[in-house]
């Protein structure tokens, strides 16, 4: 009862909706106090805090945070959202005139806020003041962004002309409001060629872009629009690279009545933008390699070197005037209230703000025609090639302004990550975790993955403005050029002499950082760590992945044993990676305590012995609980991992250690064989279907080979036809999608139902219309006298034919076993609050005239 009490507290703190309930928050606060030792909870530190996300939510528990990170832009995020707030929290703001203009009590970070809009604000003015004629109107109206290609010089000897590189001519794609670049070629004795590419704007729908005339630019090759030739971007990258990319003015937005205006560039506008590189850009170049250190490609090849050539003159002009001023503002804040330390704050949010502007700021921000405005850089962790691109106006109200990132950052002040009272303080410092203290603190962390992304690469974009803003702010930490790289825990090839040294280095500084928590861990309390990294995704010999090979060796061979893992639901179907994939839904949190010094040792056959005893049942556990199939094979890891973290050595035949790689794979086995034992479960339809399945998909096989399964499970090929489990003609035989199934079908009334058929009509109905109808579907199907249906049944099926759709490469079928999995608590919560036992409705369920 203890436990189903505890687990209901959790379960009610992930509702998104209680998010910022603070009597919620206090009672979970209560319960940690009451498990503590002499009721003093552990402070919490995360060693790779990375984005702020463990320290923060530990401090919204009442639990004092610590943080570090080598990364001085996670260490500045992790200041502004874990340090700052407690520090300052309860006073009025000082921006004169402001405190007196409200008369009431300052609470939480309410001061701090109203100080940075205020000081925001008067930079915005301040801005207006010195670059405002560099942004003018159009036709009387605002203007929210121009639209530019690149441009090269057709390398045909007969055209020559300035040719536009175009992803799409699209701009506004909302119904009735259409609107697009035409490109038209006129003479001009003063261009190169004579010609030059004129554009107007096309609104008529019946002439607007197709898709295979649409831009362009294509995979390998452009189009000149004059000529036609075919121009492949081999010649462009040269192009790139000796300087000779250009750019051409394609449109104007501008604000209208309740919708956008798109107008024909003028010369005015052009002639505003054409300006020199201001004085005092940030210094940097981007690495010679790819910004992932799994992918080799980089703008670079296209001419892009420093990181200021990924912006145009007048957007570096307006970013280098708004970091002037948060500079000056650093000082206004020290006159007005007499503290640096407040000033800091102060200035650190609005440098944010800066750097924030450089994302939706630069000449890679793609115009986006259904929603009509720009789009940011880092839509993903890399910066590709953008060929036509939005400059958006810093000094408008809409997307990439100074206004609406302001709004941004006083919205973040007003939410969760602020707004609790049990804010307790926070810690924050620049330190390896290999060598930073670690006494009195309990490990929380969320590492880095593998060679997955290079963060410290990447976070040069950003940091060579928040050094432009800050050095003299916090200059230990912004001392460096760009973002120190040599120790960052990252197996990165290009860093460390090619794939085997990057491994070496991973592995070496895992295996440092978890002996180093080792040394000084609490035998009280468990340590934490969480993982997103899908098992097969880096894996080249079908075992196990590299990633969670390095991670899992590091823990055990420095004498941590795994106690558990759970998946936790983290990851949302919205983001890039996972959009349309079968991608890994879940991080993965594994629990570690001390091992025993003396623990045993064991050899193979013990260890697969200890497995076979102990896994099956964990896994039909986890299966119960609302573990989607995709997320199976890693929640598996925690029991097997747990068997054989246990023992101090697990000794091959050879008298050799047993490597993670081995124990993974055997892990993996007998997870597919806890699955395949699951068919002898089934009734006879469901079992041949299963097979079948497993052989052919849902596509064709012979009428033989299936009769002969069919007798096999003492069942008929015919009596499947006639269930609507398959169809069976001219000798062929094939099993039914689940969206060629009948919509008129009612469970009740079908004589001879499965297993299979229920699955099959739930994911149909669950697709089409949803949770809701789903879960009456099924309510309808166990209200069946006979109980054919059994929902604890439906669920295995679907994670056993996820595992076999994804071991064959179906992806849109292990989308739809996956989906029905994680759907399931839903639709059984449905169908249970309706259902109605059979017995009870044939006593109670009578017409009002019956006596």
């Amino acid at each position: 009862m203890e436990r189903e009490r505890l687990h209901g507290l959790i379960e009610r703190l992930v509702v998104w909706e209680n998010v910022g309930d603070q009597k919620l928050l206090a009672e979970a606060h209560a319960e940690i106090v009451k498990s503590a030792p002499d009721g003093r909870p552990p402070a919490i530190l995360d060693p790779f805090a990375g984005g702020g996300t463990i320290p923060l939510e530990a401090q919204r528990l009442g639990l004092e945070a610590h943080a570090s990170d080598l990364n001085p832009v996670a260490v500045l995020i992790n200041k502004a959202l874990v340090e700052f707030p407690p520090k300052f929290k309860d006073q009025p703001p000082i921006f004169p005139g402001l405190a007196d203009s409200q008369i009431r009590d300052w609470k939480g970070t309410e001061g701090l806020a109203a100080d940075v809009r205020a000081y925001g604000q008067w930079i915005r003015d301040e801005a207006e003041k010195k670059i405002g004629h560099l942004y003018p109107k159009a036709d009387g109206k605002r203007v929210i962004a121009w639209i530019w290609a690149r441009t090269v010089t057709c390398p045909n000897p007969a055209c020559g002309i300035e040719m536009p590189l175009v992803r799409s001519w699209w701009l506004g794609k909302k119904k009735g409001k259409e609107a697009y670049v035409v490109p038209q070629v006129v003479p001009d004795k003063a261009a190169r060629g004579g010609r030059r590419v004129r554009f107007e704007i096309g609104h008529d729908p019946a002439e607007a872009p197709r898709p295979d005339s649409d831009g362009t630019v294509a995979r390998t090759t452009a189009t000149c629009v004059a000529c036609k030739a075919s121009v492949p971007l081999r010649y462009v990258r040269e192009e790139g690279q000796s300087g000779r990319l250009g750019t051409v003015l394609m449109a104007v937005v501008a604000e209208g009545n309740r919708r956008r205006e798109y107008l024909t560039p003028t010369r005015e506008h052009r002639q505003a933008a054409d300006l020199s590189l201001p004085d005092s850009v940030p210094v940097g170049s981007l690495p010679p390699h790819g910004l992932q250190p799994a992918n080799p490609q980089t703008i670079r090849i296209y001419g892009f070197n420093e990181w200021s050539d990924l912006f145009t003159n007048r957007q570096l002009v307006a970013l280098t005037t708004f970091s002037d001023l948060v500079m000056a503002t650093h000082a206004k804040v020290i006159a007005d209230s007499g503290t640096r330390d407040y000033a800091d704050a102060v200035a650190t949010y609005l440098a944010m703000t800066v750097s924030r502007q450089a994302d939706l700021g630069n000449a890679l921000c793609r115009w986006e025609p259904n929603a009509e405005c720009p789009r940011q850089l880092f839509a993903r962790q890399a910066i590709p090639m953008v060929w036509d691109f939005a400059e958006g106006n810093p000094l408008g109200d809409s997307s990439g302004s100074w206004k609406v990132l302001l709004d941004g950052a006083q919205r973040a002040f007003g939410g969760v990550a602020f707004s609790t009272g049990l804010t307790a303080a926070g810690a924050i410092q620049q330190a390896n975790a290999s060598e930073r203290s670690l006494a009195n603190l309990v490990i929380s962390t969320d590492p880095p993955y593998y060679d997955n992304i290079g963060y410290s690469d990447l976070s040069d974009f950003f940091y060579v403005w928040l050094r432009r803003s800050l050095r003299d702010v916090h200059p230990g930490l912004l001392s460096t050029m760009l973002v120190p790289k040599a120790e960052e825990l990252v197996a990165n090839p290009h860093r460390h002499n090619g794939k085997a040294g990057a491994k070496e280095f991973f592995e070496n500084g895992f295996r440092e950082v978890f002996a180093h928590a080792r040394s000084a861990a609490d035998c009280d309390y468990p340590i934490t760590v969480y993982y997103a990294f899908k098992q097969s995704e880096s894996d080249e010999m079908g075992d196990a992945s590299t990633g969670w090979e390095t991670l899992l060796e590091g823990m055990i061979r420095s004498g941590w044993e795994i106690t558990s893992t759970w998946p936790l639901r983290t990851e949302t179907s919205s983001r890039m990676v996972a959009h349309n994939a079968n991608a890994l839904a879940s991080s993965i949190v594994l629990s570690l305590r001390p091992r025993e010094d003396d623990a045993p040792t064991t050899d193979r056959r013990g260890f697969i012995s200890a497995l076979e005893a102990e896994l099956p049942d964990a896994l039909r556990k986890l299966q119960q609980g609302q573990v989607a199939p995709v997320d199976l094979p890693q929640a598996a890891i925690g029991p097997g991992m747990a068997v054989f973290s246990r023992y101090s050595a697990v000794l091959e035949p050879a008298g050799t250690r047993m490597t993670v790689r081995s124990a993974l794979a055997r892990i993996n086995e007998i997870l597919d064989q806890v699955l395949n034992e699951q068919e002898g479960d089934f009734d006879a339809s469901s079992r041949f279907a299963i097979a079948w399945y497993r052989q052919h998909g849902y596509e064709v096989g012979a009428f033989g080979d299936a009769n002969n399964l069919a007798n096999a499970r003492n069942t008929t090929v015919d009596a499947m036809d006639r269930d609507g489990i398959l169809t069976s003609r001219a000798g062929k035989v094939q099993l039914i999608r689940p969206n060629d199934l009948s919509w008129d079908y009612a469970p009740v009334e079908d004589l001879h139902i499965s297993n299979w058929e229920a699955l099959h009509h739930v994911i149909k109905v669950l697709e089409r219309d949803g949770i809701v109808p789903a879960g009456d579907f099924l309510q309808d199907a166990l209200s069946r006298p006979d109980g054919a249906v059994d929902p604890d049944l439906v669920k295995e099926l679907a994670h056993l034919l996820f595992r076999i759709a994804e071991g064959n490469g179906w992806t849109k079928d292990a989308l739809s076993f996956n989906t029905l999995v994680t759907s399931w608590p839903e639709i059984l919560e449905v169908a249970r609050n309706v259902q109605k036992p059979a017995a009870e409705q044939s006593a109670f369920d009578f017409d009002e005239g019956d006596d």
